[in-house]
Order: structure tokens, then sequence, then C-alpha cells
């Protein structure tokens, strides 16, 4: 069992690619095989797929949503650690089954003590969730040996606020690389189950997106880049189906997709603090709102740090400190002006939908909102209140839909996710957005990412079972329940997904809750 994932890839400019001709092992795939769109818990939390692929749970079980997260018995959102997994992943599951099992750059993964497979973790990977390893340790100093450093030279969270140059070249040099180092490793020895992913259609997706373009469609010169992206992945994955045993089962899959950015989450903060819920100290709004507040805490290390630069030079000064510097910095600077005696609610960091946490007694150590009732009271308001915006530009509603975490992921690690998710209308850019209780409120989106990520997935199946120029549907977590069936693990009281009949040909074994 061969799973390739694609980060951030998307069914729906491959299908175009391959309807021009322009994708052959695609396309190859496709007429050998079946093609799954994927219902995805993107739809609610966009960078929780990884994590649902990884273990077959959703983010109620598994608890991983994002690089920082909101962790019970802390005010503000943590850098994510392996200790927030509620669940063991399906290599760690198939490993202690029996099977040889090879992993390699899955994203929003960690090594597992239990697992005695083979992997390397977060060494070719868009947004590191922790540091590059390997299992056995000394697996990635051999594979860095023989074949250098992965060649991309950046990631998300170390990035900073610049782009380097040339990113098209240093992505079609990183896909390269992946394809070989990939194969060397399924050569190191016997295997039955590699999860492995090219996960340079994350970047790609964020930057070469073409700015303004709504769709894919005919030969539209400005996809060409992104094109040439998806092109070296398609040879790639026809390099190591030719090198897979001929009764492997291959999988390429991805959690979401890429659409236009023109998302409103920065309009969160202002609006929570005009609507009453986030209460600000010292009579001034917070930060995300006038961008003008007088530094508190001037006695700390980031308080003098911010006070002694200049403001014309703060943002070249950030973009040069360390990443773990920075990201609290950053922190700081957004809540340094909340009045927590006051706060009902406040948001967590996110750069897609708004991520909203409700200050409970008990659960955060300054909450002042009793948990039951009065929760649920807050929550409920703060829905109705998200669903009154409109856009004032079109009149059209701002916001397409109000999650609530215990309604869409209830679970064991619910505690760890936002309890409110705000879902954009982003058929436009949200500069502005109004009601009659809040207002107006305005302000440019700060992201200049021209793409970002879409909440639909897909699956592409080729194997001995396998149905032949199919179509089919299922869900995210269907694939890793479909793909520990395959390899005759039983995992049915440990997975929230169902095996997918196009995939093995068995019926389905459990409900999805959730969906």
């Amino acid at each position: 069992m061969l799973a390739i994932g694609l980060d951030m890839g998307d069914g729906g400019l491959i299908r175009h690619w391959i309807r021009h001709r322009r994708l052959p092992h695609f396309a190859d795939l496709q007429a050998s095989g079946t093609f799954f769109d994927l219902d995805s818990t993107a739809e609610v939390l966009h960078t929780s797929t990884w994590p649902t692929f990884a273990t077959g749970t959703l983010p109620g079980t598994h608890g991983v949503y994002y690089p920082y997260q909101a962790r019970p018995g802390h005010q503000l959102a943590q850098y994510i650690g392996a200790d927030q997994y509620g669940a063991s992943t399906i290599w760690a599951q198939a490993n202690a089954a029996g099977r040889q099992a090879v992993v390699y750059d899955i994203p929003e993964t960690f090594p597992e003590p239990s697992f005695a497979g083979r992997a390397v973790f977060d060494w070719g990977t868009w947004a590191w969730y922790g540091e590059p390893s390997g299992q056995p340790r000394e697996l990635l100093g051999q594979l860095s040996s023989q074949f250098g450093a992965y060649p991309l030279g950046f990631e998300a969270k170390r990035l900073g606020l610049g782009i380097p140059d040339h990113l098209e070249d240093r992505l079609l040099r990183s896909i390269r690389y992946k394809a070989t180092t990939a194969q060397w490793l399924l050569e190191r020895g016997e295997w039955s189950l590699s999860a492995m992913a090219f996960c340079e259609t994350h970047p790609a997706g964020h930057y070469l997106w073409p700015q303004g373009a709504d769709a894919v469609s005919g030969d539209d010169p400005r996809f060409e880049p992104l094109y040439r992206v998806y092109a070296a992945i398609d040879e790639g994955i026809g390099a190591l189906r030719a090198a897979a045993p001929s009764d492997t089962t291959i999988v390429v899959v991805s959690g979401d997709g890429v659409r236009p950015n023109r998302c409103g989450w920065h309009l969160l903060p202002p609006l929570l603090n005009r609507l009453g819920y986030l209460t600000s100290g010292q009579g001034h709004a917070p930060a995300a709102e006038t961008g003008q507040t007088t530094p508190r805490g001037s006695g700390s290390l980031i308080g003098k740090v911010h006070g002694l630069i200049p403001p014309s030079a703060r943002r070249m000064v950030t973009a040069s400190l360390p990443w773990r510097f920075r990201d609290r910095l950053g922190v700081w600077l957004q809540t340094r002006s909340i009045d927590w005696s006051r706060t009902r609610a406040f948001t967590l960091p996110t750069d897609l939908e708004g991520c909203i946490r409700i200050n409970v007694k008990g659960r955060e150590p300054r909450g002042i909102v009793e948990a039951g009732s009065h929760y649920d009271e807050v929550c409920q308001e703060i829905r109705a209140r998200l669903e009154e915006l409109e856009k004032p530009a079109t009149g059209r509603r701002a916001v397409r839909r109000v999650w609530l975490r215990n309604e869409v992921f209830p679970g064991p690690r619910r505690e760890q996710l936002p309890d409110v998710i705000v879902s954009w209308n982003d058929d436009a850019p949200i500069d502005a957005v109004v009601s009659p209780r809040a207002g107006a409120i305005a302000g440019v989106n700060p992201d200049p990412r021209p793409g970002t990520h879409s909440t639909r997935g897909f699956a592409l199946a080729v194997g001995p079972a396998v149905a032949a120029g199919v179509e089919s549907r299922g869900h995210l977590a269907d694939i890793p329940a479909s793909i520990l069936a395959i390899l005759g693990v039983d995992a049915r009281t440990r997975i929230d997904g169902q095996v997918l009949a196009p995939l093995t040909g068995a019926r389905s074994h459990s409900s999805m809750s959730g969906r």
C-alpha cells in the first residue's frame, strides 16, 4: 500500500490538466482507477486534514488543527507538541499488527515511541510542527549525507515576512529531490505500507496562484507556474509507481485544495470588541483595530525590545528574529491590551477561518464564563451576531457558516479546538462588514498571499481491487480506514472513517460522526 499525499493539492486543477492532456501519469491513474471527491474537515478547520488522514479520526478525537492551539490551563495559544495528539497514526497501528511501514514527510505528525518502522519527519514539509528527525535516529543523517539538504531552503514559520527569490525553481528542484529520496527509502527494506507526501503544492498554492484569478479555465497562461509544479509531481508519481511492486495499491490524496485568498479573519478582533465580548484595558481597543496602542508590560523582555524599535523598522527587525521569539512577540502584540476580567471571548491564531475561544472559568486561568449553560449561551449568541454580518458593498452575507465545536467535533480532545469557528463568504475580498449591532468595521486583509486553502479534498486510487474508470465520493477519514482494510488491519474501534467499496470491494463498517 503506497499512499502519496499532496499537501494542499487541488483535485480540480488536476482534473482540468488531465482533460487538457497535460498530466499523463495522473491521467493513467484516473483511467485505471477511481477518482474520489472527498468531504473534509477542512470545511471547518483547514489544517486539521493531515492529522485526520494520519489517524483516521476527527479533530475532536485527535485534537490537532494548527501550529498554535489553545490548551486547557493556558490563557493564550501554545506551540503544538506531540502530546496533543489523542490518537495513534495508521502507520503505528499497521506496525503494531505486524506490517512494516515507511513514512516520509506526512505533515503535522511527530515520531511515536511505539513505532518500529522507518520514518522521516519535517524534512521537506512546508510548516514544521516539530523538528526534522528520523526513526531510527540515524536515518535522517544517512539521507542527508547521500542526497544533501532538502532544496527549498525555508519553511512557513521560519520564513518571516519575506519570499525567497526563484520560488518556482526551488519548488521544482525540491519535487525531484523528494521523488528520488522517497524511492531510496522504499528500497532500503521490506514494507507493506508507505505513506509519503509532496508538500511543494502547499507554498505553490499560496504564492503561485495568479493574483485576481477565480479559477483555472482553458489554457490561461497565468496558471503556467502552478502547472509546472503539478507536472513535476506528475513525473514523480510516475517514477514511484513504476518502482513499486506490481500488486501495490496506490492512493494519491489531499484533504483540501486551493482558492483565492479573500478571507475576513482579520476583522474578528475589532468585531468582538465592538460587540462587547473582547474588552480592552486602559481605554483603548485591541491592536487589531487601531494598530497604535501603547505597549503594556514594558518591563518584560518583549516589551523592552518592542519599545526600543522605531515603528518604521519593526517589520524589518521582526522578520530577522528567531522564529519562536518572533511568534511570542506577535502574540504579545495582539493580546497586550486585553482586559481578561471583562473578556468573554477572544480570537485564536489562524490564516483562513475565524477561530474564537470562549474565556471559560477553570479552563482558561483568567476565565470568567461558567462552563455548561452559560458557555452554550455565549456560543449561540456569538453565532447569531456573526450571522447578521453583511458586506456593505453588496448587501450579501459576510459569513457562510458559523460552526460550534461541540456540534461538529465532539470528542475527548475537543477542548484543544476553537469553541466557535467562522467560515467566510469569500466570493469577493472582505474588507468591511456591517450589522445593526456592530455598525461598520473595515480593514484590509494583511495576508498578501494570493492563494489559500479550499474546503474539499480528493483521492485518486489504483490497484488490484480498485474499480477502474470510476468516479465516487467519500470523506477524508475514509481513506485511512480503507488503507488499513487493504492491509488486513482491523481498526474499527479506533477510527472514525469507513471503508470505501471502490477501493477494496468491502462493505462500509462504521458511521462517520460529525459528517
